[in-house]
């Protein structure tokens, strides 16, 4: 009874905790979907304030349908993060596999490197990477997005699956490679359905990144043809004049797709997290 009463204020204190921090990180995203709902004036005048019949309206929706190329710049991010989540849990998934099967002498050196590549950012290396994409001629291409985020995702997925793959049973592995099943074949029939929380957690946290990156596109596709989303609400943005409603209206619709992955995820993602809580 005394450990029940002992522990219902840590309860209490560490759901406050996150309730605080839910509210501090949603509020910016409040803040973006009521103002993409008003007129200018309403914006300036009262940020926080929910639109009402006089202040609502949907210009900024208007002008980014019609002035931007939203459609183009929505098709860019869409191929890119899905082609980039593609390789990051398709590779990251293998090497994970890989380094948690097999025992080989550079197996500690492989983990040490994976995790300096989760420690050191990779846009310290921006002079470098541009160098390389403009002599292999990869500038203002879907291509040279895709595997810089591909490099970018890979050391946190590698790290994060392979703790999930040790935990897979060896008798399960062992009875297939007696059924004569190659190793492909287990990987991809026996040990990606047993850790299919863990490639939700990593999704999401590999998605959301690349989704709201600016400063890739900016450097590596600048181009009309290749601008994402984040690049082409820039657009709006000019030396002496902003036009607020189309920008707020372009980052509300950027949302979406991250609402859209989390809802899709969400169940998997709170397994992934717990289960690895868990151990």
């Amino acid at each position: 009874m005394n450990t029940a009463r002992s522990s219902l204020p840590r309860a209490l204190a560490a759901h406050a905790v996150l309730i605080a921090y839910t509210l501090i990180a949603l509020f910016p995203v409040f803040v973006i979907v009521i103002n993409a709902f008003k007129e200018r004036r309403a914006i300036f005048s009262d940020p926080l304030a929910v639109p009402t019949p006089e202040s609502f309206s949907l210009i900024g929706f208007e002008t980014v349908t019609s002035q931007g190329n939203f459609l183009l710049y929505f098709q860019n991010s869409l191929i890119v993060t899905v082609a980039s989540l593609f390789c990051v849990l398709l590779f990251g998934a293998m090497a994970a596999f890989a380094l948690s099967e097999y025992r080989f002498k550079g197996n500690p050196l492989m983990a040490l490197y994976l995790a300096l590549g989760i420690m050191i950012p990779i846009r310290l290396g921006t002079v470098a990477i541009l160098q390389i994409m403009v002599a292999t001629g990869l500038v203002n291409t879907h291509t040279a997005l895709i595997l810089v985020y591909t490099a970018q995702g890979l050391p946190l997925a590698i790290f994060i699956l392979s703790e999930f793959m040790r935990t897979v049973s060896a008798d399960l592995k062992n009875a297939g490679r007696v059924d004569g099943l190659s190793e492909y074949r287990i990987f991809f029939t026996l040990v990606l359905p047993l850790v299919r929380p863990a490639m939700a957690t990593v999704a999401v946290f590999t998605m959301i990144p690349i989704w709201n990156d600016l400063w890739f596109p900016l450097i590596l596709a600048p181009a009309e043809a290749t601008k994402t989303v984040t690049l082409g609400a820039q657009v709006f943005i000019g030396q002496f004049v902003t036009n607020w409603n189309a920008v707020l209206a372009a980052l509300t619709l950027a949302i979406i797709p991250v609402l859209v992955l989390y809802l899709i995820f969400s169940r998997q993602l709170i397994r992934g997290i717990t289960s690895g809580a868990v151990k």
